[in-house]
């Protein structure tokens, strides 16, 4: 084995080493809330609550007045040595036909790629679905981004509302928020997969993923405080 071979394995394997000690704490992390089902559903809310608040900066509402899927994923963490890597976990909804939006489903976020890179960046991601289907293959089981349904980084801010890019012509607007300013991101390749344990933890039982975005399920107030934050948000003017 020559000495380049060598050198690439090493640095390889300290990549590897450093992306797993990163996602392991955020696990450790997630592991420790008292409720982490409810916590995550909570910092899910203040994201979008912040988009009332940044009219100039934030996600136009017109777009989501058109959405028919949201997924909210609150501190992503984008860590890279050598060798990137993203982790995240959080939230899916679909709003239902009678304009009303569903319970949350919980999702995971995983993805990779290379390049020189070093450090450790975390932001929320709010990805805005054009139909209901993005989320219910989610439910099923996992998508692609950019393979399965094609994903573009949004428009931003009140200059954005009368865009034609609004007319949604991509299947997916994903947006970054870090430092409180949202930014359009270009996200593709990362998997977007059911979670089934958070699942498990937060209703108490292995429910499929069409139950729980289409069937009145209980819920905590928290819950009924997120649909009614969304909804809100979809009629404002």
């Amino acid at each position: 084995m020559g000495k380049k071979t060598k050198s690439l394995l090493l640095s390889l394997a300290v990549s590897l080493a450093f992306l797993f000690l990163v996602f392991n704490s955020l696990l450790a992390d997630d592991q420790s809330a008292s409720r982490p089902g409810e916590d995550k559903i909570e910092r899910s809310l203040e994201v979008i609550k912040e988009l009332a608040t940044m009219k100039d900066e934030g996600i136009p509402i017109s777009l989501l007045k058109k959405a028919q899927g949201l997924a909210i994923l609150p501190g992503v963490v984008k860590a890279a040595w050598a060798l990137g890597g993203q982790y995240g976990s959080g939230i899916a909804m679909v709003k239902k036909e009678d304009g009303s939006w569903s319970n949350p489903l919980f999702i995971k976020l995983a993805g990779g790629s290379f390049g020189l890179q070093l450090g450790v960046q975390k932001a929320d991601l709010v990805l805005v679905f054009k139909s209901r289907r993005g989320v219910e293959e989610i439910a099923g089981n996992k998508i692609t981004l950019g393979a399965d349904l094609s994903v573009t980084a949004g428009p931003i801010g009140r200059s954005a509302e009368a865009s034609t890019d609004l007319e949604m012509e991509a299947e997916i607007y994903s947006y970054s928020k870090s430092k409180g300013l949202f930014a359009g991101l270009a996200l593709k390749g990362g998997s977007l997969q059911f979670d089934k344990k958070a699942t498990r933890n937060f209703y108490d039982s292995d429910l499929p993923g069409q139950k729980i975005l289409y069937e009145v399920l209980p819920t905590p107030p928290i819950v009924r405080k997120l649909q009614e934050t969304l909804r809100q948000l979809s009629e404002a003017r």
